[in-house]
């Protein structure tokens, strides 16, 4: 048997899976075809303690998960819910919002920052992300870099645009080994141009493409690792921030699924 070095590497990437998410979920009749992934937990839960309802409950070892309704400035239906820590949780958590009707995902977290010029709270649109995971792997061939999908990039930019918010297209350095971003990692990473680091871009980038629906992503530049020491900036209570760059995301992932198929890896 002629084996690659890695298992990541083994290419059996068109074939389907055994389990499949579609055989494990029902379909509300009312599901959005728009949702917003969001890491910042209180606003999950603030948006859930409103006039949301749940639409869904994903349920895992780590309990129960609500799908939550809530809508865009528009009023357009979005669903809204926290996908987890890490690239593997989000990948299965995408994989089953598209089994429930879902097209177009924004996701919105913070990142840690690579770059002395992202401050606390500016605004980073993924660009591309480095595979420094292995999830991607299981949905892309072997590469070192991802692209996000341009239309991802144009919607992002045109709302924060809107909203006068500042911000920058940067590429995140993806890793599944949050205590081992080791200073050569993160001298070599910034030497590649990453300007954050996160644990799920690339993985949800690379499973959105396979897919066939479309991914934006949005970085709250949170703690950094710009200088010798890692600083924490207190990035997890900066709720001004966290909650409007939910506001800006929402907004986003309205639009964009809105927009008809024209750009991006779903046309």
């Amino acid at each position: 048997m002629d084996l690659p070095a890695l298992p990541l590497f083994e290419d059996d990437l068109d074939a389907e899976g055994v389990i499949r998410a579609t055989a494990l979920v029902r379909r509300p009749d009312d599901m959005p075809d728009a949702a917003v992934l969001c890491w910042f937990p209180e606003v999950v839960d603030a948006v859930g303690a409103g006039e949301a309802r749940a639409l869904s409950v994903l349920r895992t070892e780590l309990g129960r998960t609500p799908v939550w309704q809530a809508r865009g400035p528009a009023g357009r239906p979005v669903a809204v819910l926290h996908p987890g820590v890490g690239a593997p949780l989000a990948a299965i958590f995408l994989e089953i919002l598209v089994a429930l009707g879902v097209r177009t995902v924004v996701g919105v977290g913070g990142a840690g920052a690579l770059r002395h010029e992202l401050t606390l709270g500016h605004a980073v649109i993924l660009g591309s992300a480095l595979r420094d995971e292995g999830t991607s792997f299981h949905y892309q061939p072997p590469s070192r870099t991802l692209d996000a999908d341009p239309g991802g990039i144009a919607v992002l930019e045109r709302v924060l645009g809107g909203a006068g918010i500042p911000w920058v297209v940067g590429r995140a350095w993806t890793t599944d080994a949050v205590y081992r971003e080791t200073p050569q990692r993160v001298a070599r990473r910034r030497e590649e141009g990453c300007a954050v680091v996160d644990m799920e871009a690339a993985a949800l980038v690379a499973a959105a493409r396979r897919l066939g629906v479309r991914y934006g992503q949005l970085f709250l530049a949170a703690d950094s690792l710009a200088g010798p020491e890692w600083e924490h900036r207190g990035w997890m209570t900066a709720r001004a921030a966290r909650s409007g760059l939910f506001d800006l995301a929402l907004a986003a992932a309205e639009q964009w699924a809105a927009a008809p198929a024209t750009a991006g890896w779903e046309a």
